[in-house]
């Protein structure tokens, strides 16, 4: 019976260990810093794959050619402490995006889809001197995107 309990502690032990550490052991990258408008769609987006960050392939594209991508599998991105759900990208002429149907949104475009509210990711955005635009998707998903003609 001591063996049973001393077994069963060892197991909850390291059950309990595992279930902390678990955010730790996945890969975290915080890309607000890239965020400073002052980049390219190229830049911006050629980086995060070549880290291994993001799915290679857009998951969507919208008609305004702005790529969305997910990211990586096992890979957590946040961007002004909020986790980032998608991030965008496009670049004319550039083969790494898709050209989507309609007019493109500008000659250069990057940025991220968070789950935040857009006042509180607009002060943050602000605070960090970022010029990016913020837009509300839903009360509590917001882009950040910086754009260049």
């Amino acid at each position: 019976m001591m063996r049973v309990t001393k077994s069963l502690r060892t197991a909850a032990g390291f059950a309990t260990a595992l279930f902390v550490l678990s955010p730790v052991l996945a890969r975290a990258e915080a890309i607000e810093e890239q965020l400073d408008c002052k980049s390219s769609g190229h830049t911006f987006i050629s980086a995060l794959l070549a880290g291994g960050e993001i799915q290679s392939k857009p998951m969507r594209v919208e008609s305004n050619s702005i790529n969305a991508f997910r990211p990586a599998h096992g890979v957590k991105l946040t961007a002004y402490d909020y986790k980032v759900f998608v991030v965008l990208g496009y670049q004319k002429d550039d083969p790494i995006f898709a050209q989507g149907k309609g007019t493109p949104i500008a000659d250069s475009a990057y940025g991220v889809v968070v789950t935040g509210p857009p006042d509180d990711v607009r002060d943050r955005v602000h605070q960090a001197g970022s010029n990016a635009i913020v837009h509300e998707i839903t009360p509590v998903t917001t882009a950040v995107l910086c754009k260049s003609e």
